[in-house]
């Protein structure tokens, strides 16, 4: 019977303490009191019932986010800190994007770029977030800029590809005329930051969903495709008719060559390739450039059942036949809705059996064989 009287004063409690919080952090409490409010909150956000707390009080957040923006650095930075640990939080998605020119205006700092990124993981406020970035005139431009820096942001990869879920993010780092993409290209070997590098890679392959811009991808002007392989090769050496065929990037690399460690990323690398194949030129390119040899041992070395999937799918697709008139681009073509839902699950057996298959390979410690490049 005391149970609910106790959870009532306990939640009492806790709205007064966040008022209270939130009034320290208000100027008229003086910078030190903020400070210590600021860090107060920071060490709250690093729990998960924290974070839901503060989420719900937008008048607390609005407080740290002018903090956040202000002269003083101590109490910045913690405010700063406590806004990104919440803005994964749905409920603190408003709160915050009310205060939108507040945070763009402390970009490309990495903490603004890693609060933004977490936004921008839904749609409607990524829109926002390019909508106000194009308002304050560069677009996308002091981003770029950032990646010239000696160590950018590692959270500046996740930004991008957040905000290149959108076909404006994505028209943005197509820009031929600022060469953007082809700022970006470097880091698919970025080696002083996972998330840096993980979220490079998905900006890149959003990128290719735009096919109006495969050839020019793959073209010499940004060539794209050593930038894609190159973390999927090995120290494995060719016979040299086949080397003949690689692009000079990826002819005789050294026997300590390490392939991308994260699954997830070299999954992100073979979706780009198979989204570069969705046109007929691009297949062309593709093929030439002997992305299967590449493919192949890629296909000996993998032992990740999603990553050998798409792996194999997108050797089916350079070795198969072309398609038929009014298919050759796979972007285009229209799928009927129960065909889809098929396909899926077809999908999803393809997974379990490639779960099976692995297995029994760990068992045999063998391969699946890969399928062959025709005769050329």
């Amino acid at each position: 019977m005391l149970e609910a009287p106790v959870m009532a004063e306990e939640a009492a409690a806790v709205a007064a303490a966040l008022a209270e919080l939130a009034a320290l952090l208000a100027p008229p409490a003086g910078e030190a009191a903020r400070a210590a409010a600021a860090e107060a909150a920071l060490a709250l956000s690093g729990g998960a019932e924290g974070r839901r707390l503060l989420a719900e009080r937008p008048a607390v957040l609005a407080a740290l986010l002018e903090l956040a923006a202000g002269p003083s650095p101590p109490a910045a930075r913690c405010a700063l800190g406590c806004l990104v640990n919440v803005s994964a939080e749905p409920a603190a998605r408003g709160p915050l994007l009310a205060g939108l020119p507040a945070l763009l205006g402390l970009l490309p700092g990495g903490p603004a770029c890693g609060l933004l990124a977490n936004l921008c993981r839904e749609r409607g406020a990524a829109g926002r977030v390019l909508r106000g970035l194009r308002e304050r005139g560069p677009g996308l431009e002091p981003l770029l800029r950032a990646l010239g820096e000696p160590q950018p942001p590692p959270q500046l990869g996740p930004l991008l590809c957040n905000l290149s879920q959108l076909p404006e993010g994505r028209r943005g780092l197509l820009d031929r005329s600022r060469r953007s993409v082809q700022r970006l290209l470097p880091f698919t070997q970025c080696r002083d930051s996972v998330v840096h590098r993980r979220g490079v890679v998905g900006a890149l392959r959003n990128c290719c969903f735009e096919y109006e811009d495969h050839e020019w991808l793959l073209s010499e002007e940004v060539d794209i495709l050593p930038f894609l392989l190159l973390p999927l090769a090995g120290p494995e050496e060719f016979p040299e008719d086949e080397m003949e065929r690689l692009p000079a990037d990826l002819q005789y690399l050294p026997q300590d060559k390490q392939r991308e460690e994260e699954p997830d990323i070299r999954k992100m690398l073979l979706e780009a390739i198979m989204l570069l194949t969705a046109t007929k030129a691009g297949r062309h390119i593709v093929r030439e450039k002997g992305t299967y040899l590449i493919l192949r041992e890629l296909h000996r070395w993998e032992r990740e059942p999603d990553v050998l999937a798409a792996c194999e799918k997108l050797i089916q697709v350079l070795i198969g036949d072309e398609p038929g008139p009014g298919m050759e681009n796979l972007l285009e073509v229209n799928v009927p809705e129960e065909v889809e839902e098929q396909l899926q699950r077809l999908d999803r057996e393809e997974e379990e059996r490639w779960r099976r298959e692995r297995e029994e390979q760990q068992e045999a410690q063998g391969s699946t064989p890969c399928p062959e490049e025709p005769a050329r």
